[in-house]
């Protein structure tokens, strides 16, 4: 998966993560799938910490604005690649 198609994802899935503010029930379905698919996403240990963080953004209430998914790829395609 080339980097663009994961920023478009990131968008996508940080967008289904924010529905929980219209029906709060996903975040019971979302939280544990999004950590999954961030750590699918992302190999090695910015998978697992971002996965960790998506969790826990879903998980508590009100965190869902957090862009988790979005944060992430620009970590790895813009800050990590620059140091």
């Amino acid at each position: 998966m080339n980097k663009k198609n994961k920023l478009y994802l990131g968008i996508l899935f940080d967008l289904i993560g924010m529905l929980s503010f219209v029906f709060p029930p996903i975040d019971f379905v979302w939280a544990p799938l999004s950590a999954y698919i961030m750590i699918k996403m992302y190999k090695g240990n910015v998978g697992k910490i971002g996965g960790l963080v998506s969790f826990v953004e879903e998980a508590i209430p009100g965190l869902d604005f957090f862009p988790s998914f979005t944060l992430t790829w620009l970590y790895v395609y813009k800050y990590k690649k620059k140091n």
